[in-house]
């Protein structure tokens, strides 16, 4: 059926008519046949690092190229070779039949075996009649038993049996005659092409010898791009250049080193001049507020006092709570955290506010991170937690390369529609959950900014104990 049968016009005028054409051009065809799922499985079963994969670009197709010329040339060039062997031979056998066959005056057959031997270089014995062997199993991949096999029947035409398995240099032939049993023994290299291999091996080494020299100049290619994703990696994560790392490779390598150098260099030159402003506008407004504690501190004690000292205490706990979201991490070097200590440090602290913690750390409790600002990552989680919920599960496990955190509590929890927006600077749930209860609503957003930097993120979700569950993905 074509796209304009489909859509109708003649019940569709106007907009309606346009608009159904549109949504008709614009739905793909889904493809579904029996094998929709072959290159699905093809792209998961093939290798997904840049230096395998360029392996397979050089490997395959030279290994189709020698396929292809081992079949079609070395296959016609072995059977062409072989068709002729074998006819030579069997016309020499025939020539053999046809001497008995005009001369049997000569009952020893020693002028026979002689000529035979000398002549044509098979070794001919002429036996009694007997009847012959039962046929031989046919080997797979032998091409010279159905060749002379072929052959005997064309020119002989006589009821035959041969050996082309038993000895590796000898073929043996045997014809009925009508009174005797002529058993011939050829050499097999006078009826079969066998050095062919020869071909093949030279074929194979040179082809081995361009792989190893492939893989070697391929290793040199790759492991500049390596080292560049290692140190872009350990950028993400806040770590320092690696030692070894300079630029070198190819020519779009280098650009793309240099590019990346350039573009650390600016970025954390720009973190350093906003640390520098951040500690400017701090030190400044700081002073500000102490001036105003101290004129507070002359002023009579009373209600309009308190109310001040209150609103001075808010201001200062709001700045603070800024400039360490606009902070962020910047500055502090990677060191080892111990998340036993902390997870014992946080029981402690529950146990003085009336909570209750289970904690649970799987395999290596040191991790190797930003130590303070994976320390407010987890704080704010908790604090969070034991904010709005009796009863906490801290945990900690390896997955892989990955290291999970969760933090799980028995509160209101958090909506399903809501939980990506909690992640956004102040914004406060009040109805359903108040995130930083007195603060600015940037406890969620300072902790997933502290997960992304250093490389993970963090999911929310509901808990088994029926509240919020809290996840930091992070690389181990």
């Amino acid at each position: 059926m074509s796209l304009l049968d489909r859509i109708s016009p003649a019940r569709l005028t106007g907009s309606a008519a346009i608009r159904a054409i549109s949504n008709a051009l614009r739905k793909p065809r889904i493809w579904r046949g029996p094998l929709r799922h072959v290159p699905r499985y093809i792209a998961r079963r093939t290798p997904k690092g840049l230096y395998a994969r360029s392996l397979i670009i050089i490997i395959a197709p030279m290994v189709l190229l020698q396929s292809v010329v081992a079949f079609v040339f070395m296959e016609r060039h072995w059977q062409t070779v072989t068709q002729r062997l074998s006819t030579a031979v069997v016309q020499d056998i025939a020539a053999v039949i046809d001497v008995l066959d005009t001369y049997p005056q000569d009952p020893s057959f020693l002028n026979i075996n002689r000529i035979a031997r000398e002549r044509l270089g098979l070794n001919v014995l002429v036996l009694p009649s007997e009847p012959l062997p039962a046929p031989a199993a046919k080997p797979f991949f032998n091409i010279l038993d159905g060749i002379l096999s072929e052959e005997i029947r064309r020119q002989i035409n006589r009821p035959f049996w041969i050996d082309t398995v038993g000895e590796s240099r000898i073929v043996e032939i045997r014809i009925q005659l009508p009174e005797h049993v002529l058993r011939v023994f050829a050499p097999r290299n006078s009826a079969y092409a066998s050095n062919t291999h020869i071909f093949l091996l030279w074929m194979v080494g040179t082809s081995l010898v361009l792989l190893l020299i492939a893989i070697l100049f391929l290793r040199n290619q790759i492991r500049p791009i390596q080292k560049l994703a290692q140190a872009a990696e350990g950028f993400g994560r806040g770590q320092p250049l690696p030692p070894d790392f300079r630029v070198r490779g190819a020519s779009e390598v280098r650009r793309a080193s240099l590019a990346f150098i350039q573009m650390r260099d600016r970025i954390e030159r720009q973190i350093e001049q906003r640390t520098q402003m951040l500690n400017g506008v701090s030190h400044d407004l700081r002073t500000v507020l102490t001036r105003f504690r101290l004129q507070l501190a002359l002023l009579e004690d009373g209600e309009d006092r308190r109310e001040l000292e209150h609103d001075v205490d808010e201001m200062g706990r709001m700045l603070e709570g800024y400039l360490a979201f606009a902070k962020g991490e910047a500055g502090e070097d990677v060191g080892e955290f111990d998340l036993e200590r902390v997870f014992a440090k946080f029981a402690a602290e529950a146990a003085l506010k009336g909570c209750t913690i289970e904690t649970d750390v799987v395999d290596d409790p040191l991790i190797t991170v930003r130590p303070d600002g994976f320390l407010r990552l987890i704080t704010n989680l908790v604090a969070n937690a034991m904010r709005h919920g009796r009863h906490i599960r801290l945990t900690a496990r390896r997955d892989g390369r990955w290291l999970t955190v969760t933090v799980e509590d028995d509160g209101p929890g958090i909506p399903a529609s809501q939980r990506e927006d909690v992640f956004k600077p102040f914004v406060r749930l009040d109805e359903a959950r108040n995130i930083d209860a007195g603060g600015t609503g940037l406890g969620l957003a300072i902790a997933r900014d502290i997960a992304r930097s250093h490389g993970g993120d963090i999911l929310l979700s509901e808990s088994d104990l029926g509240g919020l569950k809290a996840m930091i993905r992070v690389p181990a």
